[in-house]
């Protein structure tokens, strides 16, 4: 039983409530999917786009990921300027450079080209040229960008966080290290480029907890107040292509099917939560994200587990349809025992990719702090199963530190 005050609980449902009765009014779009990053010059013409900015990582670009487009796009005769300091966790430091960049080459277009990171400061810059007058820090929160951005395409190069089918830009600030979400429909991209060959040299660890990212965007998505037809099939699919592929890609990082079938199973996961939102796992990681620079992949797989069980009973009915389709359960188990299995299921999953239970970094004295981070994030706006307030939040990252 939450023990969170009855005003606040009633005000969360009230206003969580609200937002599913709006749901269907509000102008969610599904990015067009590109098979390859060499389809994008033909787009780009088509958009008259003659100069772009392209937003990465240094190990990204120290791979060479990004070359064969940047010889596609020279080939075509558009004009392709590269950002490649953005860090995990991305800041308002990396955004406020990259935004120079833009401006300085004149360009009319971003492509966000990696993980979550590089798309989420893709994102950054594109709310800060659609309202010039106006800093990130005042558009965090939902539905204050309100303008539409310039032509912004996704390229991610992990299967994991779907930020390429997402409405938010998660954005830590530099001198803080607060973690805070810009949510507007203008983010989505335009255009996601699921595209294998660009994830094939992901090492197995990162292809490990990137996946597990996806599966806890499905599975917080799923066992929501706030769910859909339609995000309820994108989860329950995406749920059953991870089961089926991590593991083969895990292994054996040139499996290029395996590699597609994540990068569809992320896309899936982050169309359903784009709708439904996620949950305590969310609050919890980018907390820990924000303070210590833990990646927010990891921090969701360490945490997933915890969370679920913490949540008991309520969700056992929803943990049973997920157990079904990550083929872990039978359909005359209980709902009870079918939760179990699908609990144990992820356990097990953490032990074979050697993710651990504990984040190191996690300091006592911070855990109050972190904890009302995660209570600000979450209510209202997280449609959770059980709601908690800062105090019961605080158990997590006791549980963490050991």
């Amino acid at each position: 039983m939450t023990g969170m005050k009855k005003g606040k609980q009633v005000y969360c449902r009230i206003f969580q409530t609200g937002l599913k009765l709006a749901l269907p009014f509000l102008p969610y779009r599904k990015p067009k999917i590109v098979g390859s990053v060499k389809k994008l010059p033909e787009i780009l013409r088509k958009h008259k786009c003659e100069s772009l900015l392209l937003i990465t990582d240094q190990g990204i670009a120290g791979l060479g990921l990004t070359r064969p487009l940047e010889r596609a796009l020279a080939e075509s005769g558009i004009r392709c300027t590269l950002y490649d300091r953005t860090v995990a966790n991305p800041t308002t430091v990396n955004v406020e450079e990259a935004l120079k960049l833009y401006r300085e080459a004149g360009c009319s277009a971003i492509i966000g080209f990696g993980g979550g990171s590089s798309m989420d400061c893709a994102k950054g810059v594109g709310a800060c040229i659609a309202r010039p007058g106006k800093s990130l820090e005042n558009m965090k929160g939902i539905l204050k960008v309100r303008r539409r951005l310039p032509l912004l395409i996704a390229v991610p190069t992990t299967a994991g966080t779907g930020s390429e089918t997402t409405l938010a830009a998660v954005i830590t600030d530099a001198e803080t290290r607060h973690k805070y979400a810009v949510n507007d429909f203008p983010l989505i991209p335009r255009y996601a480029v699921l595209d294998p060959k660009v994830t094939l040299s992901l090492p197995p660890f990162v292809t490990a907890t990137t996946g597990m990212d996806a599966l806890t965007h499905a599975v917080e998505a799923y066992i929501g107040n706030s769910t859909t037809y339609g995000t309820r099939k994108d989860a329950l699919m995406a749920v059953q292509m991870i089961f089926e592929n991590l593991d083969l890609a895990y292994e054996d990082g040139s499996n290029r099917q395996a590699r597609k079938e994540m990068l569809k199973a992320s896309f899936y996961a982050g169309c359903a939560f784009t709708k439904s939102y996620v949950g305590y796992v969310h609050a919890v990681a980018h907390s820990l994200g924000g303070e210590y620079n833990v990646p927010h992949g990891l921090a969701n797989a360490v945490l997933l587990p915890f969370v679920l069980e913490a949540y008991g009973p309520v969700i056992h009915k929803k943990l049973y349809d997920l157990a079904l389709a990550a083929g872990v359960a039978d359909e005359d188990m209980s709902c009870q025992e079918a939760a179990g299995h699908f609990i144990a299921a992820i356990r097990e999953m953490k032990r074979r990719f050697g993710i651990g239970d504990k984040i190191p970094e996690i300091r006592e004295e911070d855990i109050p702090k972190l904890a009302r981070y995660a209570d600000r994030e979450a209510n209202p706006l997280y449609p959770v199963p059980v709601l908690m307030d800062a105090k019961e939040l605080e158990r997590f990252y006791y549980l963490l530190r050991g």
